[in-house]
């Protein structure tokens, strides 16, 4: 696929008539959580049918809604004092218009491959905005969006109501409650801290000259993304039997990931003595008693583990109680046990770094991403909603996405990317009921 570049420039936010701008750099500092998190860019592509919407007035919406998203309109840095930050100076988005001269529907991938990167601007570049966006216009008519945003600045939880109010100010319509900011009086220690969990090895970890982290090798080389689609039908049956004989039937979202994990497991050819685990991201904004709105970072995680032979031997309710349990136990107490961890500089002190970096393989381990509850597929900018979205291309082994599928009937599509000799094993199973 060649993609033609057409422009490339920074969208400003654009304050209303009568609406003060805030001053001209502020600065919001980095919470504990937003230190601990993924350092990453979170990257989706959107598509949508002709006829597309106009650049002009997604560009202007853009605009809109920056003046009231301004940590999506600046950069990361530092505070006068030092203190890692979001600096609100109103830089802006980055926003690159390209062209390819073939139709969506030739080119349009069922999953994510590495010309999926080529709908965005390059990843690997430099780059000092927080949001970098790519309008690509094929040939028929549609269009592709490519999205991307740092991590530390915003989870997925705020990142979709970003783009929810997004397509509302493009529409012309009210964007809603504005985003609510991390300030000094919130995520206080308790006047007597209790740290009640081991954060030492959960959010953080010791690291020795002998880690190696990060990307590296050729490892990418033999991973391939599958897409598996579950239709509604078939995770009924899947809670059914997971929920046999229990008296309230678990989540979609705890019967898939535990089905998911059972088929990678057995894909693997893994040893029976191997203990596996999940890393699962658990949002803490009720948790803690805080706003939807809260706009930044406030997840840990849940870490569900067992070993080989019991998720293989054992039936799939077993896989699915773990999930279960582990994510009852990060409850408002565990978030607040971080906070007391956090606050106490131990981390600091004692030479601790986040746990969660990037990897080129997890196997045997799993992290899984869930958007099944985000309202991605709400973008509208004035055309209706996106024929479908999905991750861009990361090819990480055991990382998990899934995703509500694009037809809005329940079914759900899971993106998961395996070695290439654990595909057909895995295609094999993954629709096994067993």
């Amino acid at each position: 696929m060649e993609v033609k570049v057409l422009s490339s420039r920074l969208v400003k936010p654009a304050y209303t008539a009568g609406e003060a701008p805030m001053p001209a750099t502020e600065y919001i500092a980095l919470s504990m959580f937003d230190r601990v998190t993924f350092e990453m860019q979170m990257a989706i592509i959107y598509a949508f049918a002709p006829p597309a919407p106009t650049t002009a007035s997604i560009e202007k919406g853009l605009a809109t809604v920056l003046a009231q998203y301004r940590a999506f309109a600046g950069q990361l840095g530092e505070s006068p004092d030092g203190t890692p930050s979001v600096i609100l100076n109103d830089r802006g988005a980055r926003l690159v218009e390209a062209t390819v001269d073939a139709d969506l529907v030739d080119m349009a991938p069922s999953k994510p491959t590495p010309e999926l990167l080529k709908l965005h601007p390059d990843l690997e570049a430099e780059h000092q905005e927080v949001v970098l966006l790519q309008l690509t216009r094929f040939r028929c008519g549609s269009l592709a969006v490519g999205f991307t945003s740092n991590h530390v600045v915003a989870d997925g939880h705020a990142t979709s109501n970003f783009l929810v109010a997004w397509g509302r100010a493009t529409r012309g319509l009210s964007m809603g409650l504005p985003p609510v900011h991390h300030h000094k009086d919130l995520f206080k220690p308790r006047s007597s801290p209790r740290v009640e969990h081991d954060h030492r090895n959960r959010e953080y970890y010791l690291p020795s000259p002998t880690d190696v982290v990060g990307h590296h090798g050729d490892a990418a080389d033999s991973i391939v993304i599958h897409k598996a689609h579950f239709t509604k039908d078939f995770i009924a049956g899947l809670r059914a039997k997971a929920s046999e004989g229990r008296g309230w039937p678990f989540s979609r979202f705890e019967t898939i990931l535990a089905h998911l994990w059972r088929t990678m497991t057995r894909a693997r050819d893994l040893s029976p003595e191997e203990t596996s685990k999940i890393r699962l991201s658990v949002d803490g904004r009720h948790r803690l008693g805080q706003p939807a709105e809260y706009f930044g970072n406030m997840v840990l995680w849940a870490f569900p583990r067992s070993t080989v032979g019991d998720l293989l031997n054992r039936p799939l309710k077993h896989a699915a109680q773990v999930i279960h349990d582990e994510v009852a136990r990060v409850d408002g107490a565990y978030f607040q046990s971080f906070v007391d961890f956090a606050s106490s500089g131990a981390a600091e002190k004692e030479g601790l770094a986040r746990s969660a970096v990037c990897k080129d393989a997890h196997c045997p381990d799993v992290e899984v991403d869930s958007w099944l509850t985000f309202p991605f597929y709400e973008l509208d900018f004035g055309t209706g909603s996106p024929s479908y979205f999905m991750p861009a291309y990361f090819p990480t082994e055991g990382m998990l996405f899934l995703a509500p599928s694009n037809f809005g009937d329940g079914s759900v599509d899971a993106f998961v990317p395996v070695f290439e000799h654990n595909l057909q094993a895995f295609k094999e199973c993954c629709h096994s009921m067993e």
